[in-house]
């Protein structure tokens, strides 16, 4: 288990990252079959990427905001759904969704994510079954996913490899290249 705390905050290395990513892999693999691997935009882009090459899975991805503001730990806000998913997946696909998202903080996302799924008029009719998956679950999280390799026991800011980015500016990364 990765012990890098500093200050409520869990500090992941793309190394650690991609570990993570693939236990989640061998835990789908031996426990479950699906059809279609769903993300939940944006921090599950790069867990789909690499568990749809791992698995050989067709894709697709919700769009939602549910963080709103300046600060990078802002609290959760309103979920707010894009009118589409995105996919070439056939609608036969969709029989068992793996729904996917980097982490389980509150569950909301995800208990919504389910629930808007479900309600999705091009595949509505397709769902058969629909699981979940996330890298972390909080200690807070109401929810719990159907696949998690870490299960957190307090509820700290994970902070994943990419997320830098979010502070730095294209002026900053010109200088820097």
């Amino acid at each position: 288990m990765i012990k890098n705390y500093m200050a409520d905050k869990l500090i992941i290395t793309f190394e650690e990252y991609t570990k993570i990513v693939e236990k989640l892999a061998i835990q789908i693999h031996n426990n479950y079959k699906p059809t279609v691997l769903v993300g939940i935009m944006r921090g599950a882009a790069p867990i789909l990427d690499i568990l749809s090459r791992i698995l050989k899975l067709p894709i697709a991805y919700i769009v939602i905001q549910s963080y709103s503001g300046e600060s990078l730990e802002d609290k959760q806000g309103q979920l707010m759904f894009a009118r589409e998913i995105s996919s070439l997946a056939d609608n036969k696909d969709f029989a068992k969704v793996l729904l996917i998202d980097d982490l389980s903080d509150t569950g909301l996302t995800l208990n919504k994510s389910i629930e808007w799924l479900k309600n999705y008029g091009p595949t509505k009719s397709y769902i058969k079954e629909v699981k979940t998956a996330c890298l972390w679950k909080k200690k807070s999280s109401t929810f719990e996913p159907d696949f998690c390799p870490i299960k957190l026991n307090s509820d700290p800011w994970i902070v994943q490899p990419t997320e830098h980015y979010e502070e730095l500016s294209i002026d900053e990364i010109i200088k820097r290249n």
